[in-house]
């Protein structure tokens, strides 16, 4: 039988004084009652009631198992409360990950967030490797990429797509581009996790695809390091829309071939179980989706 019902059926019967007084006040049959306890003393193997035809008594021991029992049982009362108030008043450490790409959208969200629930502090870490939720203990991430971990739960905060990109100057100091096999003859920066690895892809007439294979001096995880090289003159980039937006509208880069579009994917709020997910995590979630809303028109 479940001890831990047994050990409250066993302190009911010890308040109400017998074993009927403490059926009615549980609900429960008489017999079940008994069984509890004699499940119990079984158990142990010592005897914890002594059993009259009107009355129940403790015996020395089943005082004592009876006073360490109630502290167990009240605990555990309080421990339930306490979980209670954490499903409905968000408190304590919420810790996710996040690219450094899009931090300056976060950051907003996050004092925001601290200002409604002061009760909550957020444990930010920058990384551009996939982390392990699990092993790492992330509440969140807050990827630009498909999770590899198909375990996870996403949840899309906006769509987003790549665009071809140089400076001005690269343009001027090498051939133009007319068309997308032309890339294979250009130094080109990438970027380690881009998930089609060396194979360039976009989507052409109505969502087919194109890919062509490049290659150049520099392969890196920053997309930051990507942006500021194309700036520099250095290279052609696929670079992540929300990433270069300013620099295209400010003319430090240029658009190239813009009748190829870079595959869709999404910014996603990523966490390891939907089941039972803490206030704190679901509405830092909820908020993120709200202020993401505003980006998604020239992101996607």
């Amino acid at each position: 039988m479940d001890r831990l019902t047994s050990l409250a059926v066993f302190g009911k019967v010890v308040e109400c004084g017998g074993f009927t007084a403490a059926a009615r006040r549980l609900n429960m049959s008489v017999t079940m009652v008994a069984t509890h306890v004699q499940s119990l003393e079984e158990r142990l193997g010592v005897r914890l009631l002594n059993r009259t035809t009107r009355k129940v008594s403790l015996t020395e021991t089943g005082k004592f198992y009876y006073d360490r029992s109630a502290h167990i049982l009240a605990d555990l009362d309080e421990a339930d409360r306490a979980a209670g108030a954490l499903t409905t008043t968000p408190r304590g450490v919420l810790k996710f990950n996040s690219t450094a790409a899009v931090v300056r959208f976060l950051l907003p969200v996050m004092d925001e967030f601290l200002q409604l629930y002061p009760s909550v502090s957020l444990d930010l870490s920058i990384t551009e490797r996939m982390v392990d939720m699990i092993e790492d203990g992330y509440d969140l991430s807050i990827l630009t990429t498909p999770a590899r971990d198909t375990s996870l739960i996403a949840r899309k905060l906006t769509p987003w797509r790549h665009i071809l990109v140089c400076s001005p100057s690269y343009l001027d100091a090498h051939q133009p581009l007319s068309a997308l096999a032309d890339l294979a003859g250009h130094d080109c920066t990438r970027y380690t996790y881009y998930p089609y690895g060396d194979d360039w892809t976009f989507e052409v007439d109505g969502g087919k695809r194109s890919q062509v294979k490049v290659g150049g001096s520099v392969v890196t995880n920053s997309a930051e390091t990507l942006r500021h090289m194309a700036i520099n003159g250095r290279a052609i980039t696929l670079a992540p829309s929300f990433l270069v937006s300013e620099d295209l509208a400010e003319g430090r880069l240029l658009r190239l071939l813009p009748e190829y579009r870079g595959v869709e994917f999404a910014i996603n709020a990523v966490y390891p179980n939907r089941n039972h997910l803490p206030t704190k995590v679901r509405l830092f979630i909820d908020l993120l989706a709200e202020r993401f809303i505003e980006h998604r028109v020239w992101m996607s």
